[in-house]
């Protein structure tokens, strides 16, 4: 009896009412999962299902078949032996009929087979719904296309791209019965940008910028053209350490949204790239955050201490968007020299102070009210605005007060926006002319050796 007679014996059978969900990139068989859940009154998303596999994001890809295998069984599932063999044709048509009557009894399959007919075709999951015996035809949703539900192929066409052949005598048919166990979870990616995001994001970096080295720091994504050791180094030891000890020192949550870090290994690279990807043209040497491209851009070969800078500003936008530019840029400058102390971060002396010195001989500083109460605008055009911001918060720092300032400031901001008030309050000053003038002399008597 030939495989042609065998299958003519097969009834009609779809399974109906199941809805349909596109894929993300490269999650065939994580949307697959998630539609099938869907039937069964337990509602999923595919970037749940990925969280499943344990897959680390910086792999950059969906479900390879061995991790939905691992996915099924942790969701619930019976999901049957998974990889078949088969020698020939008459083989695969075996694994049909049992595919065939598992559909009898209600339980769909996920197949992994090649996306399209010919050679270097891709493999891609599918969701086996039905068998169309009138026009021998196989029934699936297809999560590769918007529209994809109920889609319709040939059998002869879908069992020659059913096999994966590997080996020329041995085939290799994949398939998963997504027969549901007696205690069936389901669930939606709770965290946002989560694992699956940051995972999307790899592959469009790569697809985008392969040649570049990739590290994560979520809610960061470091990239970098000095090398992966370079790369991991600076994810490691400076954006994840600042990003710990900031969130301990003042901030509730990180930024909701993925943020790339572009480490350049000198000058001409970062100009360069900064042009490339954002059209932009620096206007320092060292590095700048780019809101609107959700971008910190760094010429990483002048160290360090502007990216710990650069990384406060997306935490303040998070937390604390209604500050001034002289408490944002503030706080940011008083990390761009930092370390350690006492398992916290605390700012240093650095190179702003001897040009914030020479203006208070000069007697050429704001007074504090008047830097504080100065407009956004007013602030960035002032010559001495930044140093005597971020000195301002290193004496706090020094005093013990910083903490208990930015708490105060916060909590109050919508009365003193410009924390004017909170200043006063936590210094216990109701004169400030003459903290000022005992600041000044503070300044004066600090040094730096750099």
């Amino acid at each position: 009896m030939t495989a042609t007679l065998l299958l003519a014996a097969l009834e009609t059978v779809v399974l109906s009412g199941v809805p349909h969900l596109q894929q993300r990139a490269d999650f065939c068989g994580e949307a697959c999962v998630a539609m099938w859940l869907g039937k069964l009154g337990k509602p999923a998303d595919q970037d749940w299902v990925f969280e499943q596999t344990g897959l680390d994001p910086l792999e950059g890809r969906g479900a390879y078949s061995r991790d939905l295998a691992r996915a099924l069984k942790l969701i619930g599932f019976r999901a049957g032996a998974g990889w078949h063999s088969a020698g020939d044709e008459a083989g695969v048509e075996k694994i049909f009929r049992e595919l065939h009557a598992d559909l009898r009894a209600g339980v769909p399959s996920i197949v992994c087979m090649h996306s399209r007919d010919g050679d270097g075709a891709t493999e891609h999951m599918r969701l086996v719904l039905g068998y169309d015996a009138a026009t021998d035809e196989v029934v699936f949703h297809e999560p590769a296309e918007r529209d994809g539900a109920y889609r319709r192929m040939k059998r002869a066409l879908f069992l020659k791209l059913w096999p994966l052949k590997y080996e020329p005598a041995s085939w290799t048919v994949i398939r998963f019965r997504l027969e549901a166990g007696p205690s069936l979870r389901a669930g939606r990616a709770a965290k946002r940008p989560g694992p699956a995001d940051f995972a999307q994001h790899v592959m469009d970096l790569r697809r985008r910028m392969g040649g570049l080295s990739i590290a994560l720091a979520p809610p960061f994504v470091v990239i970098g053209d000095a090398g992966r050791a370079s790369v991991e180094s600076w994810a490691r030891g400076t954006v994840s350490w600042a990003r710990d000890k900031l969130r301990a020192a003042y901030f509730d949550r990180d930024p909701d949204e993925i943020l790339d870090v572009w480490l350049f290994k000198d000058a001409k690279s970062y100009r360069r790239h900064a042009k490339a990807l954002f059209d932009d043209e620096p206007e320092t040497p060292f590095g700048y955050y780019s809101p609107s491209n959700r971008a910190l851009v760094m010429n990483i070969a002048t160290g360090g201490g502007t990216l710990v800078h650069e990384i406060v500003h997306p935490y303040i936008r998070a937390n604390f968007p209604e500050a001034p530019a002289w408490f944002n840029e503030g706080l940011g400058s008083l990390y761009e020299q930092s370390a350690e102390r006492g398992g916290g971060i605390v700012g240093l002396t650095n190179w702003r102070l001897a040009g914030l010195q020479r203006a208070i001989r000069a007697g050429a500083l704001l007074t504090f009210r008047k830097m504080i109460e100065s407009s956004d605008a007013a602030f960035y055009s002032s010559e001495h605005g930044y140093a005597q911001a971020r000195y301002l918060l290193y004496y706090l720092q020094e005093h013990g007060l910083l903490r208990k300032y930015y708490r105060s400031f916060h909590a109050g901001r919508r009365e003193d926006r410009t924390g004017w008030r909170a200043l006063r309050a936590v210094l216990g000053e109701e004169e400030m002319d003459g903290f000022q003038t005992r600041w000044e002399e503070f300044v004066l008597g600090l040094q730096f050796d750099g």
